[in-house]
């Protein structure tokens, strides 16, 4: 598969994302006990969980909200190709340097990738390979989900 290919797949998931409506939980205790509830035992355990979880939550809502931008989703996918200089990063993606600069570091910040500098050049690539293996697999899913 050819990285324009990659990137039209990866757009459909974030504008996929972008339709799906947020729910509101209830807020109130009168209207929790207006709800019937069959698996009290289950209601339980998977609330447990999630306590467990919620100190994580936020990170993770943060790192969808960097990967939702398709200019981001083309740079991992560029960079799972090779290192390459922000200059031929700019070209791939038909953006200035500065604008290319600019997604590079919010990306860098999260340590996903990492930067090599040789005199006015930097050169950059992925420092984390579960990340492109998480976004392989998200393309994979949409595939079969597109058929």
């Amino acid at each position: 598969m050819t990285l324009p290919e990659r990137c039209a797949i990866i757009i459909e998931i974030v504008e996929m994302k972008n339709v799906i409506k947020k729910v509101t939980p209830v807020t109130k205790q009168a209207d929790m006990h207006a709800i019937s509830c069959f698996e009290h035992d289950r209601v339980r355990a998977i609330q447990a969980i999630l306590v467990k979880e919620n100190e994580r939550l936020p990170e993770l809502a943060e790192l969808y909200k960097l990967l939702s931008n398709t200019t981001r989703l083309k740079i991992l996918l560029a960079l799972a190709e090779g290192e390459l200089c922000v200059c031929d990063i700019a070209h791939v993606l038909g953006l200035s340097t500065a604008a290319t600069s600019h997604q590079l570091k919010l990306l860098r910040n999260q340590r996903w990738l990492s930067k090599r500098e040789d005199g006015k050049m930097v050169y950059y690539r992925l420092n984390n390979k579960d990340l492109l293996k998480a976004l392989k697999g998200d393309l994979s899913m949409l595939e079969a989900r597109l058929g």
